[in-house]
């Protein structure tokens, strides 16, 4: 029998054919994702171990401590001070106790003296026109003497009687309500208000008679810039009369203010310039009964006259008084807020009204700090 073609021979299987099986698929796929994972290990970024990080923290440089920052806030100007931050020492030293005991004002060791020292401040940068406001003889009506000063705009200076009762605490009071105050001079004034217990100046008497009367006048309160001198008359024409009376305000630090002292200088004022006295004088009488509108018409023209501009013309300043008055209080509150809307006029203490000649200069400048504002 003859031997069939290809018998005893392996068959091979073609290449291709082995990959077709289940087992060889599943091989393959393990096969990729191994590779894959080589590369993965090998190219990306892995995080350090436990004991790395632990190393590092080890020999690193200690981290800055982190900037704490808060939000920045609106500027806010802070609120102007009306009157000197003194010292209690410097306040010590304003007040002499003489040998009968009486308080008298008088200049610091230092220099300071008690008309800048007590003055009421306000902004020099405002409108270079100014008025002020002077209520004078307060202390014979209580009930008045308190809504003066709890009613009146702080810019409104007082004038107190030497003889007002428990007159240093009313003058405290005043102050605490930014009130700057002053002392009625006491004088026999024939359209004033007769003082209480207090000897007035007698032009008749003595120099040294009348410093007397003036000390136990000046002794009654405290914290006050000048006396107001509230008319003219003998005291404030007779050079004899007035010599040793502005003396003793200048050796005192004290200023002077004249009330419708006539056309002519006076002996006082004259005296004021030679003895370097801060010195102010008005003839602007507020409350004048026949004036037109009254109280708040005389206001409003002072107003208008103070604010008219020349050319080639400093600016006005003036300043008026009046009594206390309840018709006068509310006047003047009421024309404050007219006041307000306008900005071409400053309402100031009588302070700002004052004036500084040559021998006035060379006495403020022995204390630098009252030059300042």
């Amino acid at each position: 029998m003859a031997e069939e073609t290809g018998a005893g021979l392996v068959r091979r299987r073609a290449y291709g054919a082995a990959l077709n099986t289940p087992i060889a698929a599943y091989l393959l796929v393990i096969g990729l994702t191994a590779a894959i994972a080589a590369v993965a290990w090998l190219y990306v970024e892995r995080p350090p171990s436990v004991a790395d990080v632990a190393a590092q923290a080890a020999t690193a440089p200690p981290r800055p401590a982190p900037l704490i920052t808060s939000l920045k806030l609106p500027f806010l100007r802070p609120a102007p001070l009306n009157f000197r931050t003194l010292t209690l020492a410097e306040r010590d030293d304003l007040v002499e106790t003489t040998a009968d005991g009486l308080r008298l004002p008088k200049i610091t060791s230092n220099g300071w003296m008690p008309w800048i020292a007590y003055a009421r401040r306000y902004d020099p940068e405002g409108p270079a026109a100014r008025v002020g406001l002077l209520m004078v003889n307060l202390g014979a009506d209580t009930a008045l003497m308190q809504r003066a000063i709890d009613e009146l705009p702080g810019e409104v200076s007082l004038a107190f009687l030497a003889g007002t009762p428990d007159l240093a605490r009313w003058m405290r009071l005043a102050h605490a309500r930014n009130h700057e105050t002053y002392l009625m001079m006491p004088i026999d004034d024939p359209e004033g208000v007769a003082e209480r217990g207090i000897k007035p100046i007698d032009p008749a008497a003595a120099g040294e008679e009348n410093v007397r009367r003036l000390r136990a006048a000046m002794a009654r309160g405290e914290g006050y810039v000048g006396l107001v001198m509230p008319s003219a008359g003998p005291v404030s024409q007779s050079g004899d009369v007035a010599r040793p009376l502005v003396k003793e305000i200048a050796d005192r630090g004290l200023g002077l203010i004249e009330i419708d002292p006539g056309a002519t200088p006076s002996a006082m004022y004259r005296l004021t310039v030679d003895m370097g006295v801060g010195y102010a004088r008005t003839s602007t009488v507020l409350d004048y009964k026949l004036a037109r509108n009254g109280i708040g018409g005389n206001l409003d023209r002072m107003v208008q006259w103070t604010a008219e501009i020349w050319p080639g013309r400093p600016p006005r300043h003036d300043f008026g008084v009046l009594q206390p008055d309840a018709q006068a209080i509310d006047a003047v509150v009421a024309w404050r807020r007219r006041l307000a809307q306008q900005s071409a006029v400053a309402l100031v203490p009588v302070i700002g009204h004052f004036e500084c000649r040559q021998a006035c200069m060379t006495r403020l400048r022995q204390q630098p700090d009252q030059l300042r504002p």
